[in-house]
């Protein structure tokens, strides 16, 4: 069974960081690129960042450019994404996603919120 779960959420000050992993099980996840999502309250679904399957390339929202840091460890089938310079308007839930080809994804987990608020 496919399993996704993140973790590292929480509320924090404007200007602060935060770390979030994700946990993978199930599938070879060295085999997958992953992506960031997150959904902030009230809307859709926005892309966030995405790592290939090797790690050696990293995509990322222009939104979080250069903020935000998304890396993969194979090894302990973990992904992560550093979040620098927080901003209120990055206040979302914040998912990992497998990705079966480009632009898809066919698991996620149940989320890890992120509040930045003063």
């Amino acid at each position: 069974e496919v399993q996704l779960v993140e973790s590292g959420g929480g509320l924090v000050q404007p200007g602060g960081s935060l770390r979030l992993s994700c946990a993978a099980s199930g599938f070879t996840f060295s085999n997958y690129a992953i992506y960031w999502v997150r959904q902030a309250p009230g809307k859709g679904l926005e892309w966030v960042s995405a790592i290939n399957k090797g790690g050696g390339n990293t995509y990322y929202a222009d939104s979080v450019k250069g903020r935000f840091t998304i890396s993969r460890d194979n090894a302990k089938n973990t992904l992560y994404l550093q979040m620098n310079s927080l901003k209120p308007e990055d206040t979302a839930v914040y998912y990992c996603a497998k990705v079966p080809y480009s632009y898809a994804m066919d698991y996620w987990g149940k989320g890890t919120l992120v509040t930045v608020s003063s």
